[in-house]
């Protein structure tokens, strides 16, 4: 029967029932997803251990009338010829179902650090892009700004040319003034 089970059974809280296993330091058994789960003699101890409770007995002062190694183990009678094999095979069993989660554990650890990867390297592709955009870009107004300064210098010949030339013009009409009234 699992936690949920045996609280309803006991009259209390699930959590109480997993406290009173830890402070107690009860070896409990547990199912492959972790949860505890209690056979009746174990129920029967901790029927006991809530009356103790009860009655007022401190919890560091609460008794197990049980050898605290063989709560929520099952007991095999020595007489019993499938015993061993029974003990063994179920040994076997809680091995081969370790290994099963260990597996299982490791795959899925595996496929997260794959995942982890692609996300990497979409995160460098994307910086990758960003760079050669930004590049792009400070290109861009780099020829602008080249194109621009061409334009002022073009500017800048034409009205030199135009200053070259009208100074000319106006010294020639100067010096036909001054002969005409030269004196």
């Amino acid at each position: 029967m699992n936690t949920t089970d045996a609280a309803k059974k006991l009259g209390v809280s699930t959590k109480t029932v997993q406290r009173w296993v830890k402070q107690l330091q009860l070896p409990a058994s547990r199912n492959e997803l972790g949860h505890y789960f209690f056979t009746d003699d174990d129920i029967a101890v901790l029927e006991d251990v809530k009356e103790q409770l009860k009655n007022g007995t401190p919890m560091q002062d609460v008794t197990v009338n049980r050898p605290k190694k063989k709560f929520l183990v099952k007991r095999h009678d020595a007489d019993q010829p499938n015993a061993p094999e029974h003990v063994s095979q179920a040994i076997e069993e809680t091995v081969q179902r370790f290994l099963r989660h260990e597996r299982l554990e490791r795959e899925l650890l595996q496929k997260k650090i794959a995942e982890l990867e692609r996300k990497l390297e979409q995160k460098a592709d994307d910086v990758v892009s960003y760079q050669l955009l930004q590049q792009r870009r400070e290109l861009e107004e780099e020829r602008e700004h080249i194109k621009a300064l061409e334009l002022k210098i073009r500017e800048l010949e034409n009205s030199k040319i135009e200053k070259d030339t009208t100074p000319r013009r106006e010294e020639k009409t100067k010096s036909r003034f001054k002969s005409i009234f030269s004196f």
